[in-house]
């Protein structure tokens, strides 16, 4: 075999076993980057997925709150009712001072009960959210603490009203009513202000109290309606900041908004 004969079989092996270190990197990185879309596709075949699980939930939620609001109105409703009425008879029949006086006590704690029931009656079964808009909703809740003496609330809002779609309206006036209602039970706030923002491509719903605030990884752990907040907003895309110290708590919702 001569020389040349020799250097042209080297060549042709090196360039052969360049071809399949070539082949091999090839090889590797087509499967790195089917690999990385499978991996993708797996992820936003998850979050479809959740975000499904979701709003099943969502729905199943707001068809109970519908179910509690009528038995409360055709069930306990009646039987409240019912009960003012029997005791308006016991205070039209008894004649003596003090214990009229006790019945008319009764009766006022009943019709007091019952005008709460209706209104918890009404916001459960209310259907009306698609034709209202999101500041009139928050509006009218702040109204009824207020009218019930609880708690003060405040509202700021824009000036022109915000056009949502019924689950993004839904999701923010329930996580505000939750909010409202945590903070009067268990923070004993003596205020609670709502602030609506809009921008070209943002809504932000900005929740405080003045309360006694709470420590939120503990509450994080077992807290269902915190998780529930959070799940809820997740659903509308949307981002969801608690914080909470000894001065109070603030709750910060942003919901992109479509162009």
């Amino acid at each position: 075999m001569g020389k040349t004969e020799y250097i042209a079989i080297i060549v042709i092996f090196n360039v052969i076993f360049l071809l399949f270190i070539a082949a091999i990197i090839t090889y590797m990185v087509q499967y790195k980057t089917k690999k990385k879309e499978h991996t993708i596709t797996l992820n936003n075949q998850k979050v479809q997925h959740q975000q499904e699980l979701l709003a099943t939930q969502l729905e199943m939620q707001e068809q109970t709150m519908q179910h509690i609001g009528r038995e409360i109105h055709d069930n306990v409703g009646q039987k409240l009712t019912l009960a003012s009425l029997y005791t308006q008879q016991l205070a039209y029949e008894n004649k003596a001072p003090q214990v009229n006086e006790a019945i008319e006590n009764i009766s006022q704690i009943i019709n007091q009960s019952l005008s709460e029931l209706r209104e918890l009656s009404k916001s459960l079964t209310n259907t009306t959210i698609d034709n209202i808009p999101i500041e009139n909703l928050l509006e009218m809740e702040c109204k009824k603490i207020n009218d019930l003496g609880k708690c003060k609330v405040y509202f700021i809002k824009p000036i022109e009203p915000t056009q949502l779609t019924y689950q993004v309206k839904s999701v923010l006036f329930r996580i505000s009513q939750e909010f409202i209602q945590n903070s009067i039970k268990h923070a004993y706030c003596k205020t609670i202000s709502l602030f609506l923002e809009r921008t070209d491509t943002l809504l932000r719903l900005v929740l405080k109290d003045d309360g006694i605030g709470f420590d939120i990884k503990t509450l994080q752990s077992n807290g269902i309606g915190l998780e529930n907040m959070k799940k809820r907003t997740e659903i509308i895309n949307g981002t969801h900041q608690l914080q909470s110290d000894s001065s109070g708590t603030q709750l910060i919702i942003e919901i992109p908004l479509q162009q």
